[in-house]
This record gives structure tokens, sequence and C-alpha cells, in this order.
């Protein structure tokens, strides 16, 4: 199992199927005091254990979920002393992010629910993940609905000017405004067709940028919660990182906080997983060996 800490701990307690009231009567069966609202608070990412017994109740909950030894205690080592996920998502209402959104009318609005999305990144054979493919299902909340707005944020050292925008399934574009000294694109997705309240509709986009080079990581922030969410990126075989590991911050531009190491497969490929997801930005970042002739 890979993700967060919450991620990990809500997917093994609704395998198992057990409610948190039986859990925490398994705990006190083996001396652990510990409260539903603690219970709840871990598993949706609203705090982290840290005091002893907590610690102590994270340990026996990988016996008592069937877990390997360390699959949630692993998770936890070296993490911050204090929660550091949002209740809310990710804050879009300051910045340059904002700036473009103000220009977009309803690009706030919460029209649709994200049930599926799917980001695959390509990393060329220069070391640039020059290609981004996201793919989503969604669902209207209302009638009416026609449109969403993707947000795409360049490299420090990037040209948001020469990102460019392909509709590639059931979209057209079509308002693009782009911040040129914060790095940030908005890109209206028209439907070509108003959906009735709860109706589904599948999309998938292409954001092509040949000026991030200096990228080492992709992420993804979650403004509301999400169903399923699942970040992959492909290497070029000619151009293989050192080490790459997923990454969690609580928003746009706060510290990153390491999660677990992930391997590339024979596929040359990595990925990450999660579920309702409420808050927070989800990553995979990765490390390049040394060139030959580097210092």
């Amino acid at each position: 199992m890979s993700g967060p800490f919450h991620v990990v701990l809500r997917d093994a307690i609704r395998q198992r199927g057990l409610p948190l009231q039986r859990l925490r009567a398994r705990l006190a069966e083996r001396g652990i005091r510990v409260g539903i609202a603690s219970l709840s608070d871990w598993q949706h990412g609203r705090a982290w254990p840290q005091q002893a017994n907590s610690l102590r109740a994270i340990g026996a909950l990988e016996e008592i979920l069937g877990l390997p030894d360390r699959t949630l205690t692993g998770l936890l080592a070296g993490r911050p002393t204090t929660p550091f996920l949002p209740r809310q998502g990710v804050d879009e209402s300051t910045g340059p992010i904002s700036e473009l959104l103000d220009q977009l009318p309803g690009s706030r609005a919460w029209d649709l629910d994200t049930l599926t999305t799917e980001h695959i990144v390509t990393v060329d054979e220069h070391r640039c993940p020059s290609l981004v493919t996201v793919r989503s299902l969604v669902r209207a909340r209302k009638d009416g609905v026609d449109r969403l707005v993707v947000r795409y944020f360049a490299a420090a050292t990037g040209d948001v000017d020469r990102v460019t925008v392909r509709p590639t399934r059931n979209c057209h574009t079509g308002r693009i405004l782009r911040h040129h000294t914060g790095r940030v694109m908005v890109a209206e997705l028209l439907f070509g067709q108003p959906l009735r309240a709860g109706d589904t509709w599948i999309f998938e986009v292409e954001l092509a940028d040949p000026t991030a080079q200096a990228r080492s990581d992709f992420a993804h922030g979650f403004r509301r919660m999400e169903g399923n969410y699942l970040l992959e990126v492909r290497f070029h075989p000619t151009a293989l990182p050192s080490h790459v590991n997923g990454y969690l911050r609580a928003d746009l531009y706060t510290e990153s906080h390491r999660l677990t190491d992930l391997r590339l497969t024979n596929h040359n490929a990595v990925h990450l997983t999660a579920a309702d997801m409420t808050a927070g930005v989800l990553g995979i970042q990765w490390e390049w060996p040394l060139r030959a002739g580097s210092a």
C-alpha cells in the first residue's frame, strides 16, 4: 500500500470493514485508550498521532488491521510534530492563481464533483517532464454545467507562455489566461453541451511544457474532496532517476513532507494513488544521477 499515512489507514479500515467503535474496543482490549474523534482525525488527515499512547495505538492497529509491520508506523517516521494538513482545500484566494481565477466568472464555483482524476507525466530523453496527460471523470452537481477550469504551475525557470493545451477527448478549450511573473496558467475546458444534475462526464486533455527541464517533480492540489486520484510518472529509458519519492504539502506554497520511496517498474514508471483527499498537495519528486564529468 502506498500513499499518505491517513489514506493508507483509511483504506485498511475499509478493507477490514471495521467501524471506528469496534477499532476503539479492540485497542481497549490491549490497554490502549483512544477516542473515536482521534481515530476519525487520523484517517482523514486532520491530525497526526504524536503522543506515546497514540503511537502505541498505531502499532496495534497494524496488527488489528492485518498489515505488515511498519506499514503505518513507517509512514509516520520523521513526520512533523504538529498536524499540517488543513480541513479545507488548497487556498486559491491570494497570489497569481487568484488573479487569474478572478477573471473567469464562476471558476471557483463547486458545480462538479470529481470522481476520478489521472495524471500521466512523461519525462523525455532530455530529463524534461514535457507532457502531462489529464483524464478525469466528473459529475454535475446542478443543471446547466458545461465547463471546468484546469490549473497549471510552470517550473520556477519555466516559460508559461510556451505551455500549450490540447483537448483530446470530450472537450475543447475556451479562455486561456497566463500570469507571466507567477508562471501560472488557467484554461477553460468546454464540454460542448450542458449537463443535468447527476450526469457524469469524461474528458481528457494534454498539457505540453517544453520549458520544464529544471522541474524534478509534479503535484496535484486538492481543492475539494476527490474520489480517486492516480499520479504516474513515466521516464524515458535513457533518462532514469537515481531516486523517487512521494510527498505531501498542506497548501500550494508550504513546506513539503516526504512520504514513501517509490521504485521504478520494469516499464520505467512510478505511481502514487490516493482516495477521498479533501486538501493538500500530493506529488512525486525525483533526483537525477550526476552526469559524466559533473563535479
